[in-house]
């Protein structure tokens, strides 16, 4: 862990977010409490503008904690980072890797908390696979009347890029938990993100689809027995992976979290209503692309992915 950990006990680390969505907010204002500085980079002019002006505001069961802080559209200017957390979209990793590239040093900690699988690779390409620290999180949120709403509480769970160190990880998770965020640091961090990537593969999908919120999502019989089909198919695949991933304990879970999260839209849901491109690919599309490579049929999985694109493609989205 070395030095780095301790900047980061010393309440002295600058921390960027790159992606200042409902992700971004919730993990930059808790963060807060713990960093030296926290500044967010968006490539949406608008939203760094709202954020620079009003602030972050994130309500999280009914209390309001508002954070003010920079944000920019470009690292222009700006010291080096001791820690950045990716919170974009997946399709646009890439484009954000260049974009904090300048705020990258040989000590900073690169840390994708993004939903899909596909993205720790494309950032050990650019950085290096020991910088980058990979992982998944439980903590879901919904954009409303200029504020965040932290509508599911849950764990984070971040390991080390391929075979690395998991010091860099321990980490992460360590400043996370001092937040108050539960994280957890484990080497074997990649069956953590497929067994993210089966619960958004069965609930983000159908729910866009449907208009559902997850709590009508789980309510309704038929969209349920859907779920959990979609997860089935998705777990097989993960098994001939070689990746343990138990269906019933996926199944299980995933009924939980469509309870407790109520009201709340999945991210999915509120890219259609916003009409914006979705992590169709790097969700489903991934599902289905692993399903090919070791030859399993998932026919729910190919329907709800040509059924999104196709979506995406009639509003131009595509």
């Amino acid at each position: 862990m070395g030095g780095w950990y301790t900047v980061i006990r010393m309440n002295t680390a600058r921390v960027y977010i790159a992606g200042a969505g409902a992700i971004g907010q919730i993990i930059g204002a808790a963060v807060s409490d713990v960093a030296g500085e926290v500044v967010f980079v968006d490539v949406n002019s608008e939203l760094v503008g709202r954020i620079s002006g009003e602030g972050v505001v994130v309500e999280r069961q009914g209390v309001p904690k508002v954070l003010r802080t920079r944000a920019v559209t470009h690292a222009d200017g700006l010291p080096p980072a001791d820690l950045i957390f990716f919170c974009v979209k997946g399709f646009a990793t890439a484009a954000a890797a260049e974009l904090v590239a300048p705020l990258v040093s040989d000590a900073t900690v690169v840390c994708s908390l993004q939903n899909g699988w596909g993205n720790g690779d494309i950032l050990g390409g650019r950085f290096g696979t020991d910088a980058v620290v990979v992982g998944v999180t439980y903590n879901s949120a919904t954009v409303g009347e200029g504020k965040v709403s932290h509508t599911g509480v849950g764990p984070t769970h971040v390991g080390p890029l391929g075979n690395g160190n998991l010091a860099r990880a321990e980490g992460v998770a360590d400043f996370l938990s001092s937040a108050g965020l539960e994280a957890h640091a484990t080497a074997d961090v990649q069956h953590e993100i497929w067994k993210k990537l089966v619960l958004n593969a069965a609930t983000l999908p159908t729910a866009a689809l449907s208009g559902l919120a997850a709590g009508p999502l789980g309510a309704h019989p038929a969209m349920l027995e859907l779920v959990d089909g979609v997860t089935r198919e998705a777990v097989a695949v993960a098994r001939a992976l070689g990746l343990p991933i138990d269906a019933e304990e996926r199944i299980q879970l995933i009924h939980e979290v469509l309870e407790r999260v109520g009201d709340g839209k999945g991210s999915m849901l509120q890219d259609v209503e916003a009409s914006r491109r979705t992590e169709i690919d790097t969700i489903t599309g991934a599902v289905v692309t692993a399903a090919e490579g070791v030859g399993i049929d998932v026919p729910l999985n190919r329907a709800l992915y040509a059924l999104v694109s196709g979506l995406e493609r009639a509003r131009g989205l595509a």
